[in-house]
């Protein structure tokens, strides 16, 4: 019996170790499954933060094409209201292109109404002066040329107060500020256009600015306020989105 009892130990004992052996071969199996996921979803955020770097470049580009797009509008139809009397006698080359100046006028009185600004502010250009201003500070902007366009929109805005491209101008003012890391001064920019200019087709934007320069300034609590905002106030703008990110990558900073 003894004899038996200690076979029977003996067996128990290896086939313990065997069924502890299985038990940490599968333990380093799942580890090293875990192991594979981490690096898929690292990979997965490198390329997500690279697809974002992207969009973020080309909702730059797209900002930038509409601001001219639209500049190009005031400009005609401001021009065109200017040249009416001069060309309404030249025939019917004349009269076509009052046709085309009366066109792109409306075209520029609906895409402000869309955006909350007034049609008849954007064809009120005195003589082109202050479209030829901005359009030289926003060239610059254009060129990475930002301590100029700082100055340049600083004088366009000091010379041209009452200018329909006036919000515009201080909303650039503060992109060029913000791109230089100039931070407290484009929060500032920014502010103003929210404070100014509460009807501007650029106050999404702004505001969403207002968050990005209070996280970069490590002001946590004005960033989630300005950041929620954009969320509450424009659901469906790009900018909302835009919050939603950020106030995303705020909650995982545990800001």
């Amino acid at each position: 019996m003894q004899i038996k009892l200690k076979d029977l130990d003996t067996r128990i004992a290896r086939i313990e170790k065997v069924v502890s052996n299985q038990s940490l071969l599968g333990l380093s199996n799942d580890i090293e499954t875990l192991r594979a996921d981490v690096r898929a979803m690292h990979n997965d955020i490198d390329q997500l933060n690279h697809a974002l770097d992207i969009s973020g470049k080309q909702q730059r580009d797209l900002y930038a094409d509409l601001d001219r797009r639209l500049r190009n509008l005031e400009a005609r139809g401001a021009g065109g209201a200017h040249s009416d009397s001069r060309t309404s006698a030249s025939g019917p080359a004349g009269a076509a292109d009052s046709a085309a100046a009366g066109e792109a006028a409306g075209a520029a009185g609906q895409e402000g109404a869309g955006d909350g600004s007034s049609g008849a502010a954007a064809t009120s250009t005195p003589g082109g002066s202050d479209t030829a201003s901005y359009q030289a500070a926003f060239a610059l902007l254009k060129e990475g040329q930002y301590d100029k366009a700082v100055e340049a929109f600083q004088h366009f805005l000091a010379t041209y107060p009452d200018s329909a491209f006036a919000d515009n101008a201080q909303y650039w003012l503060g992109e060029a500020y913000y791109v230089n890391k100039s931070f407290p001064e484009a929060l500032s920019a920014f502010q103003r256009v929210a404070d100014k200019y509460p009807q501007s087709r650029k106050l999404p934007d702004a505001l969403l600015k207002v968050g990005y320069c209070d996280y970069e300034l490590g002001q946590w609590s004005a960033a989630r306020n300005a950041l929620s905002k954009v969320v509450s106030s424009f659901p469906e703008s790009s900018a909302s989105h835009l919050a939603k990110q950020r106030l995303d990558k705020m909650a995982a900073e545990k800001h």
